[in-house]
């Protein structure tokens, strides 16, 4: 195979040149696919909040500053509802579960949100 013929990335369906590719699972992916998948930000991780809070004290920044307009939409929607579970938020602001997951982790570690289980649902409500 020619090393400029242009594959496609098994997750997205991107065209990637074959030199600009990785393998995953047995699959051709693309840089953000590949990236997406294998570095999740993971929600629950103490020494992530722990870095979070020293992070913010450090460069004096407090409530939702630093936050990126997204994350402080999602902070936003869980304020003024009182409480949303997470397909709410998908839904109401047209967010991906992976972008929302990766939000909500920043979200938590910053400990602006957390969830909270109510019977057998989990809702998102401020810290």
């Amino acid at each position: 195979m020619d090393s400029n013929e242009v594959k496609l990335c098994a997750r997205c369906g991107c065209q990637i040149p074959d030199d600009e590719s990785y393998t995953l699972a047995g699959q051709t992916v693309c840089e953000e696919c590949y990236l997406c998948t294998s570095y999740r930000v993971q929600t629950c991780d103490p020494l992530a909040v722990r870095s979070a809070q020293a992070a913010r004290k450090a460069f004096g920044v407090s409530a939702s500053e630093g936050l990126t307009a997204r994350q402080r939409s999602i902070r936003d929607y869980i304020a003024s509802s009182g409480r949303t579970t997470a397909a709410e938020l998908e839904n109401a602001l047209a967010i991906s579960p992976g972008d929302l997951e990766n939000d909500l982790a920043v979200l938590r570690h910053c400990e602006m949100v957390k969830g909270r289980k109510e019977g057998g649902t989990v809702y998102l409500v401020l810290y």
